[in-house]
């Protein structure tokens, strides 16, 4: 037996889940089902932002970025652990 569920959310966060939704092909109410079985199943709720690294973090990562193009201030691969512990004390 189905049941309506009535939600009140922004117009435009419908909007985009509606569409996104549709892009991996599935009608929005698969989702919210998903969402809520996994709520019930694990009796959690996760909240999360998108991540933005502060100034230092970001350049840091650009650096590092350039390093690995550059192919230098680079260690390994290493064959076994043994290798990589003698790489970290020398």
């Amino acid at each position: 037996m189905k049941t309506m569920l009535n939600i009140k959310t922004e117009v435009s966060l419908k909007k985009r889940a509606k569409e996104t939704a549709e892009r991996i092909g599935l009608p929005l109410s698969a989702v919210i089902n998903n969402y809520l079985k996994t709520f019930v199943e694990e009796r959690q709720v996760t909240f999360s932002d998108r991540l933005i690294p502060n100034k230092k973090t970001s350049a840091l990562l650009r650096q590092t970025d350039k390093d690995i193009k550059a192919g230098k201030n680079l260690v390994g691969p290493f064959h076994s652990a043994e290798e990589m512990i003698k790489s970290l004390r020398s």
